[in-house]
C-alpha cells in the first residue's frame, strides 16, 4: 500500500529523517510509529515546526484507511 498525505492525498513524500516523511505539495512533515501517523507538523518559513495533530489526529491514531502497516 502506498502513504498518502492526511492533508492533500498526494503520494509525492519524501524521507527526512528515520520515521519522517514531507510531503512536497502542502509542506506538512508526518511522524511514522509503527505504520501510522503519530505526529502531523506544517513547516513554517524559518524551518520551525508546528503541530497540526489536532487537525489530523483522533484519539492518537487515524481512521483504520489510514493505518500504512
Amino acid at each position: 500500500m502506498l502513504l498518502r498525505c492526511p492533508n492533500c492525498n498526494s503520494h509525492d513524500l519524501g524521507r527526512v529523517g528515520t520515521n519522517q516523511l514531507y510531503c512536497w505539495h502542502c509542506y506538512i512533515e508526518l511522524v511514522l510509529e509503527n505504520g501510522q501517523i503519530v505526529h502531523v507538523y506544517q513547516v513554517e518559513e524559518d524551518g520551525s515546526l508546528t503541530s497540526l495533530n489536532d487537525l489530523f489526529l483522533d484519539d492518537d491514531s487515524l481512521p483504520e484507511q489510514q493505518n500504512f502497516a
